[in-house]
């Protein structure tokens, strides 16, 4: 009780610090929306954002692991360095988070395992955006309980950035991104490779990136076309069914391709894109006798939307219209395919000279397949001060069964095709104080959920897990958040949820993902820089799941920046602690890393 109760403590003392003013401004960002690009101090709904600078500094080496970062993010890691995560907020699963690459849907329509195949490395993101909360109205399908948008960049000029590095477990990483262009047209091109022999028996793997981003500037706005393509080969040692299955394997593949539109006239703009997600998943149960069980996907989702927005007298006013095909060809779940026809409406006004700030909305969707779903919403704000805000949002949110929960079938897995869609309301209030240096909130929250979606078997000694709703849960939360710039040289953080998370039916099963949450989380942070070129960043973490019990962890990065030349050397899991992050699945002991970056400017 001593050791759950010390981060907590910890929590409440910082919360007492008081903020000195200096020079050092906490970067102020514009919040990319549908229709309407909110400034980070203006958003009505509890928002995190991770800057590049951040990004630089973190002891992480993928994007879930910085994303493990972010108070109220339940990330379920199987293996390190980006093999494989689920990705949940909140105590939801993987299948009710949204992701986005420069604001491109990536979800996989076959399942949430594949969610973070993305083909950007961490080194190359500009920023990435977390909206906590429902976002359905906004976004559709997926967004039920937070969305997450990964941001790139391309710059002008022309500059070439080479990195390695190398570490335990014969692990290695190369990493090449260029630049060329100018103010009207720039591009970047980035390729990256990372291999390691794993951890334990079974854990190798082998990631293979690249990504390419044009940005064409047009009178009062820009083109922008993305392409990307990544590869993951590893050994699944536990991964899924059991962990006796120590032999497995898996080979996945993401591709992206879009084109996006955005331009102003006026008091009207408009932003529209195409775009064409392909993942492709090969799972063997045994990878040196592949003849026993093996299973090939192919989904391919295709779409495109318009989403226009006009500023007038009566507030902003957004309309928007996505369209979008989802395929799946599988030996297993056989030849799947629906239509999701989609449209979102938002209105934004202000009220008392502007302190006062409304967003009703609401969205319509049409799956061929399950029908028609409507999610409303609002979100409302009151700003007392330019520092000082309270804010509250609510809405109704659904999510439509994956093509694994309708139709997986294997000897420990049952899909089930007569699945209901699982739907909830979604309610947030909370306070947020801003400065210079000091960033603090808090927050409470309520998703009661209906029909919900889980895989569920009648005792651990049963051999398979079935798919079914299984009822009506409960989620109640609170969550609190201090970002401090003490000096120029001296930041820290703290973060801390609590989740109550409430089954409400009489049936007594064992829950492979509704019952699987975080109960208490704790994140803190502390940054220092020193003899003008050094930073060192220690990032400590407490989790405790309700089923897996607690563990502490500490990572640790210390960088060395000169000019053009970078080097740094990294350790993940400081402690060397024993834990799991999902059901069986052993992650690793201590982890040093060490590399270097290299920019070249070319003239």
């Amino acid at each position: 009780m001593t050791k759950k109760l010390l981060p907590v403590f910890f929590l409440g003392t910082l919360f007492l610090v008081q903020a000195q003013e200096n020079n050092s401004d906490i970067e102020t960002v514009e919040i990319q929306g549908k229709f309407i690009s909110t400034p980070y101090k203006s958003a009505n709904q509890n928002i995190s954002v991770i800057t590049k600078e951040e990004i630089a500094n973190s002891p992480a080496k993928s994007i879930d692991e910085i994303l493990q970062q972010i108070p109220g993010m339940d990330i379920r890691r199987r293996g390190a360095n980006g093999v494989q995560s689920d990705i949940g907020f909140r105590g939801s699963s993987s299948e009710q988070v949204l992701l986005l690459l420069n604001g491109i849907r990536m979800n996989d329509s076959q399942t949430g395992h594949n969610t973070m195949n993305v083909p950007v490395d961490l080194d190359d993101v500009e920023r990435i955006e977390v909206i906590k909360g429902p976002a359905a109205r906004r976004f559709g399908q997926n967004a039920y309980a937070g969305v997450i948008n990964i941001i790139t960049k391309t710059n002008p000029g022309k500059r070439v950035k080479i990195s390695a590095e190398g570490g335990d477990y014969e692990t290695y990483g190369l990493g090449f991104n260029a630049n060329l262009g100018n103010e009207k047209f720039s591009n970047s091109l980035q390729a990256n490779s990372a291999s390691s022999e794993g951890y334990m028996h079974n854990t190798d793997y082998e990631i293979r990136n690249i990504f390419y981003q044009g940005r064409l500037n047009i009178k009062n706005g820009d083109l922008r076309l993305q392409a990307g393509f990544s590869e993951k080969k590893f050994g699944a040692n536990g991964f899924y069914s059991s962990p006796l299955a120590t032999e497995q394997y898996e080979e996945v593949q993401a591709s992206v391709m879009s084109l996006a539109h955005q331009q102003t006239f006026g008091k009207f703009k408009l932003n529209s894109n195409v775009y064409w997600r392909r993942g492709q998943d090969m799972y063997l149960y045994n990878r040196e006798k592949p003849e026993i069980y093996r299973n090939m996907h192919i989904g391919n989702n295709v779409g495109g939307e318009v989403n226009a927005s006009y500023q007038s007298s009566l507030g902003t006013t957004g309309l928007g219209v996505e369209l979008r095909k989802e395929f799946l060809a599988s030996n297993n779940l056989g030849s799947r395919e629906r239509f999701v026809s989609q449209v979102f409406f938002e209105h934004h006004f202000s009220l008392l000279d502007k302190k006062l700030n409304i967003t009703p909305g609401i969205s319509w969707a049409n799956y061929s397949n399950e029908g028609n779903f409507f999610y409303p919403g609002i979100d409302v704000g009151y700003n007392f001060n330019p520092n000082n805000k309270i804010y509250g949002n609510v809405a109704k949110v659904h999510r439509v069964p994956t093509f694994t929960d309708l139709y997986y079938v294997s000897k420990t897995e049952q899909g089930n095709p007569n699945l209901t869609p699982e739907n909830a309301v979604y309610a947030e209030v909370g306070y947020q104080f801003q400065n210079k240096n000091v960033l603090a909130k808090v927050s409470g929250f309520l998703r009661s959920a209906n029909n919900s979606i889980d895989w569920t078997k009648t005792s651990l000694n049963d051999a398979v897990w079935y798919a079914q709703n299984v009822g009506d849960t409960s989620v109640k939360g609170i969550e609190a958040e201090v970002n401090h710039r003490v000096l120029n040289w001296l930041k820290y953080s703290v973060g801390y949820t609590y989740l109550d998370n409430t089954f409400k039916s009489s049936n007594e099963f064992v829950s492979r993902y509704v019952l699987d949450n975080l109960k208490h989380q704790f994140v803190a942070k502390l940054e220092t820089k020193f003899l003008q070129h050094f930073t060192n960043e220690v990032v400590y973490r407490y989790n405790d799941r309700l089923n897996l019990g607690s563990y502490n962890l500490l990572d640790e990065k210390l960088s060395f920046v000169k000019k053009d030349f970078s080097v740094y050397i990294l350790i993940n899991n400081v402690t060397n602690t024993i834990y799991t992050e999902t059901f069986g699945v052993k992650m690793p002991n201590r982890w040093f890393h060490v590399g270097f970056t290299y920019n070249i400017n070319i003239k």
